[in-house]
C-alpha cells in the first residue's frame, strides 16, 4: 500500500513538473511573440521618423509662414529619440502622430505643395508607413491580449507568479481626441 501511495506523488509531481515546464515554454513564445511585434512597430515608427525630415523640408519651401507646425514636429521626433521604454516610445509616437495629421491638414491649403510631385511620393510613403504602423500596433495588441489572458488563467497564473512573468507589456492606446479632426488656425 505504501509503494502504491509512493508512486501516486511521483506521478503526481512529475505531471505537475510538466505542466510547470510546458507552461513555462508556452509563456515564453508568447512574450517573444508579443516583443516580435513590438519590434515590428519600432521598425515601423523609424521608417517613419526618417520620412519626417523629408516631407517637413518640401512642405517647409512651400509654406513657409507654418513655423509652429515644424517646431512641434521637430520637438516629437526629439521626444522619440529620447524615449527609452515602451510607453515612453508609445506616448512620444501619439505626439509624432499628432504634428504629422497637423502638417497633412496644412497641406491642403496649398494648391501648388499639392502638385508637387516629390511631395505627392512622399505622403504616399507616409500613409503607407501610417498604415502599416497601424497594421503593426493591432498585431502587437493581438499577442500582448494572448499573452496577458494566459498568464491569468487559473492553474497557469500560479505558475505565471512563481516564474515572475506579469502583465509587462502595454496596450497601444487611440490618441485622446483620436476622434477629433485636428484643428489648424491661421
Amino acid at each position: 500500500m505504501k509503494s502504491k501511495s509512493l508512486i501516486a506523488i511521483i506521478l503526481v509531481i512529475v505531471l505537475l513538473g510538466v505542466y510547470a515546464i510546458g507552461t513555462q515554454r508556452s509563456l515564453v513564445n508568447l512574450s517573444e511573440d508579443v516583443n516580435a511585434a513590438w519590434s515590428d512597430i519600432e521598425v515601423q515608427y523609424q521608417r517613419r521618423a526618417d520620412l519626417i525630415p523629408n516631407i517637413v523640408e518640401t512642405v517647409k519651401a512651400q509654406a513657409i509662414k507654418e513655423q509652429e507646425i515644424f517646431t512641434e514636429i521637430a520637438e516629437a521626433r526629439a521626444k522619440l529619440a529620447g524615449a527609452g521604454t515602451m510607453d515612453q516610445k508609445i506616448a512620444a509616437n501619439e505626439s509624432v502622430t499628432s504634428a504629422l495629421g497637423r502638417l497633412l491638414v496644412i497641406t491642403e491649403n496649398y494648391p501648388q505643395l499639392k502638385q508637387n510631385e516629390a511631395f505627392q511620393d512622399l505622403r504616399v510613403q507616409l500613409e503607407g508607413t501610417e498604415n502599416r504602423i497601424a497594421v503593426a500596433r493591432k498585431l502587437y495588441n493581438d499577442n500582448v491580449k494572448v499573452f496577458n489572458k494566459k498568464i491569468k488563467v487559473f492553474p497557469t497564473n500560479i505558475v505565471s507568479g512563481l516564474l515572475g512573468f506579469n502583465d509587462e507589456f502595454p496596450y497601444i492606446k487611440a490618441d485622446a481626441g483620436a476622434e477629433n479632426a485636428p484643428k489648424v488656425n491661421f
